[in-house]
């Protein structure tokens, strides 16, 4: 392929340029968003390689950013984008220049709005008796547990079966962290943190928690929302890499609470679908990677173990689920950062939890860290990417399990990054995000949010469905293929 010529520069070969424009409509503006920039063959939309120009238009003026990396992709109101074949695309990150009116800075309109920030997270159990009823609510998540719509209606008996079998083995590892989940606790804090990093920046906000599968859940936290007469809301996942079971799930949950209240389709929304690129957030991570590293006698010698939360290799293929990609971009950026500061430490990248017997992301954790031992590696250091928070999956997986099993693997000096929780850099950062999004929002569209029950709207074809699908869900429920496998597998 020959070289490309772009930017007045000469691009080298297989750099291929590409673009995307995302219109967003608010009020009397239009927020107009043009991204040029080039696909490396390895890793796609590379940090080093986006530019995005912003322009806004407005009846009284005109104003343009221009900024040389993506920030967060904020997308105004809560229509989720299709994430099929996205790779290397940028979604609007709004600026301060993009509010309707012509301000210069969001700051100054704050007084005549009543600003809500909306946390979204996993949800944990806090007691060992919520345990069973949490794993029930995680596993009746169409988001979690994919069924054909064939068998839809099978949704929750296997839910409430999964969670009564897995139960057990669950609360034996919530009992080894202390008889459960911080993760609420958590959160909370955060919460507080940015509340009052937002207050120092001159943008005071009401910062709620909504937990997809545990308490406070998220019509809790928009019962809240409604109460105090919120008048625009930013929602942001605390997950940094957006994926359909985690930031999408929640996402869904708001759309069908929006769609059935009127107020609610009036207030303007920006959601913030990933952030894992913000050097906020990057920057943080490399503080407490050097932080650990300077703990190990050798430094120098320690390899990095990013270990991130898997999900099944069909949600990438055939969902589109942009997690791989976005999570690969991430480690690149962190270990840019590192590299810039000095640190050229080895590392490797693999997931964790995988559940069931389909095929999950690979290479898996547990699997690595077995090679990385029979290759000679003695000291490591864990990084748990996907999580902002201690929880289950950093205090026992990581902490208890996958440790001794490096251990045992011959890696005699280990180590494992604290979750960034409320570390300041981090929290300011987020606050940043925020305040970036808030011109983006607008109202909630309805046009592709189709509630799932309209899908049944004929009764003929829904109880056909209903008993040929009964007939094959009870021939392969209680196959002796599937006990195998539900014994091997789920439990």
């Amino acid at each position: 392929m020959n070289a490309t010529a772009a930017s007045g520069g000469v691009l080298p070969q297989m750099m291929q340029p590409i673009s995307n424009l995302e219109t967003f409509t608010n009020n009397n503006s239009s927020l107009v968003c043009f991204r040029n920039g080039v696909r490396s063959p390895s890793f796609k939309a590379s940090h080093d390689e986006k530019q995005i120009y912003c322009q806004s238009n407005e009846a009284s003026a005109t104003q343009s950013c221009e900024s040389t990396t993506q920030k967060s992709n904020v997308l105004g109101g809560l229509s989720l984008k299709s994430h099929r074949q996205t790779v290397g695309k940028t979604f609007c990150s709004a600026g301060p220049y993009a509010y309707s009116g012509g301000a210069i800075n969001y700051r100054s309109r704050t007084a005549e709005e009543k600003v809500g920030v909306l946390l979204l997270n996993l949800g944990g159990p806090e007691t060992l008796h919520d345990v069973q009823p949490f794993l029930y609510n995680l596993f009746a998540d169409p988001d979690i547990i994919r069924l054909p719509r064939l068998f839809k209606f099978l949704q929750r008996p296997l839910a409430q079966l999964i969670s009564i079998l897995r139960a057990p083995k669950s609360k034996e590892g919530y009992a080894a962290i202390g008889g459960g989940s911080p993760l609420r606790k958590i959160t909370d804090e955060q919460a507080i943190a940015l509340k009052m990093a937002l207050e120092v920046k001159k943008v005071p906000a009401n910062v709620y928690v909504a937990m997809r599968y545990w308490h406070p859940f998220t019509e809790e936290a928009v019962h809240r929302i409604k109460t105090d007469g919120i008048t625009r809301l930013v929602v942001l996942p605390l997950y940094p890499q957006f994926s359909i079971s985690t930031t999408g799930s929640s996402i869904r949950v708001l759309q069908r609470m929006f769609r059935n209240d009127a107020h609610l389709l009036s207030l303007p929304v920006a959601v913030i679908e990933s952030w894992y690129q913000r050097d906020g957030y990057v920057r943080s991570m490399a503080d407490l990677i050097e932080k650990e590293l300077a703990n190990f006698s050798e430094p120098e010698e320690v390899m990095i173990f990013f270990s991130a939360h898997g999900v099944p290799v069909s949600y990438i293929e055939d969902a589109g689920d942009p997690y791989k990609d976005q999570m690969e971009e991430c480690i690149l950026l962190i270990m840019q950062e590192l590299k810039a500061r000095g640190t050229k430490n080895n590392h490797t990248l693999a997931y964790q939890s995988r559940v069931g017997p389909v095929q999950w992301l690979k290479p898996y954790t547990d699997e690595v860290l077995v090679e990385l031992g029979q290759k000679g590696v003695r000291s490591l250091l864990a990084v748990p990417v996907s999580f902002v928070s201690e929880h289950i999956e950093t205090l026992e997986e990581i902490d208890m399990e996958y440790k001794h099993l490096a251990l045992e693997s011959g890696i005699s000096n280990w180590g494992r990054v604290p979750a960034l929780n409320c570390t300041p850099s981090f929290i300011n950062d987020l606050a940043d995000a925020v305040i970036e999004a808030l011109p983006s929002a607008m109202a909630m569209s309805t046009s592709n949010t189709a509630s799932e029950d309209e899908l049944y709207d004929d009764p003929m074809r829904y109880i056909i469905r209903l008993f040929f699908g009964s007939i094959l869900a009870f021939v392969l429920l209680f196959s002796p293929k599937v006990i195998l496998a539900f014994r091997n597998n789920i439990l």
